[in-house]
């Protein structure tokens, strides 16, 4: 008779452990899941960054600040603060920067407008795109891609219906980016003119917007794009001698040349890591916009292609990602995924072609390779946005089998 009490005791106990299990199950994520293939590619460009960064800035930093590894300690240092910032941004729900859009757009004006007032932005090269932190510059059209892919993914899910419906919808993200525009060209940092331009159009079309209106805000986007470059007498030198360096190859086609150089010198295999003479101060920016040509001097075309291969998986993996949490109900995750994506392939296409001869010379970094603090910042913190994204998802999916499993065990332990 006790033991049959015993027994019966010790099922109800099970049972109700199994019940508080099934709870738990729903109330927390099943386990921690990150997407592996993302994250080992991010590691591997921001690898590949610094050894890059410490290679190709040697030579400048020795002749401007008498120390050789000033750039590289300095890129490690924000190496540093990227991955803290990583890691509390992986700690963070996706619901929390859908509410915060706003605020974050707000504050990404306030400060491009701060960067133009004199004596506060800091002006270089005849550009003022930098504010004065602690010691360090934080170069605000950076924050403001960010601020930009955030707030839009956000109204596209508020607004999505309107945006399909009408031109009404579709006024509100142009003007936005108008904004922007108008600030980065009072810069000017045309770059980043081109690269929040196409984040907007692209999201703002896999958003759902009709063909033709596409088409019309396209067409007036190449337009006005045009007139700023053939009315302003600086770019139009870039284009000029964009088409033929050599024709000026000391003045207006320097960097250019100097880095067609890089890349001859390269060939298959390379000179060897350390062993480029262009970053010897013969290739202006050499740690920054031009260093995947001092990459190609040192690694040769088979470095560069892996180079490629790997930015171009790791921005597939992002864009991927993006249409998964779409499909999968978290509209706003998969838009800031895929304006991430749009972002990093904006910006490396631009760099690589810059240095490759292909576009006319721009200042934009290379994603994860370039030294930059603001630029890698921005980039990590993005990516750790998605690995976030990629967490919830796999999560969500997980927990109902989680639950189901409990529920099985459950039945067979009565």
């Amino acid at each position: 008779m006790s033991f049959l009490s015993a027994s019966n005791q010790a099922a109800t106990l099970s049972s109700g452990m199994a019940s508080r299990a099934a709870k738990s199950a729903q109330a927390r994520p099943a386990t921690f899941y990150f997407d592996s293939l993302l994250f080992w590619c991010w590691i591997g460009l921001l690898l590949i960054g610094v050894v890059m960064v410490a290679s190709a800035s040697i030579g400048y930093a020795a002749a401007t600040e008498n120390d050789p590894f000033f750039y590289f300690k300095k890129h490690l240092i924000f190496l540093l603060m990227g991955g803290l910032v990583s890691l509390v941004i992986l700690r963070i729900p996706m619901l929390f920067w859908y509410h915060m859009a706003p605020i974050i757009l707000l504050l990404s004006f306030f400060l491009m407008v701060v960067v133009l007032i004199p004596g506060v932005g800091i002006e270089r090269n005849g550009a003022r795109r930098w504010i004065g932190a602690g010691g360090a510059t934080i170069q605000v059209a950076e924050l403001a891609k960010a601020a930009l892919i955030i707030f839009l993914s956000a109204y596209l899910v508020r607004q999505g219906d309107t945006l399909r419906a009408s031109w009404a919808g579709v006024s509100k993200p142009m003007g936005i980016l108008l904004i922007f525009l108008f600030l980065l060209l009072l810069q000017p940092d045309f770059g980043s003119v081109v690269v929040m331009a196409g984040i907007t159009v692209a999201l703002v079309f896999l958003a759902g917007m009709h063909f033709l209106k596409f088409m019309s805000v396209s067409i007036l986007g190449v337009g006005a794009l045009s007139y700023f470059v053939f009315s302003s007498e600086y770019r139009m030198r870039r284009i000029t001698s964009f088409l033929d360096p050599w024709a000026d190859q000391f003045n207006s086609g320097y960097q250019l040349t100097q880095s067609l150089i890089a890349f001859g010198r390269g060939e298959w295999i390379g000179v060897g890591l350390g062993n480029s003479l262009q970053k010897l101060l013969y290739l202006p920016e050499a740690h920054t916009d031009f260093v995947f040509a001092v990459l190609a001097e040192e690694l040769g075309l088979l470095g560069s292609l892996c180079t490629i291969f790997l930015l171009s998986l790791m921005i597939g993996r992002i864009f991927q990602l993006g249409i998964r949490a779409v499909n999968a109900g978290v509209a706003f995750g998969g838009f800031v995924a895929i304006g991430t994506a749009i972002m990093f392939a904006v910006q490396s296409l631009i760099n690589i072609g810059v240095a490759c001869g292909l576009f006319p010379t721009k200042g934009l970094t290379l994603p994860f390779i370039s030294s930059g603090g603001s630029s890698l910042l921005v980039c990590m913190a993005l990516t750790a946005i998605c690995l976030r994204l990629s967490q919830e998802i796999q999560t969500s999916a997980a927990r109902p089998k989680t639950v189901a499993k409990k529920a099985q065990n459950q039945r067979a332990r009565k």
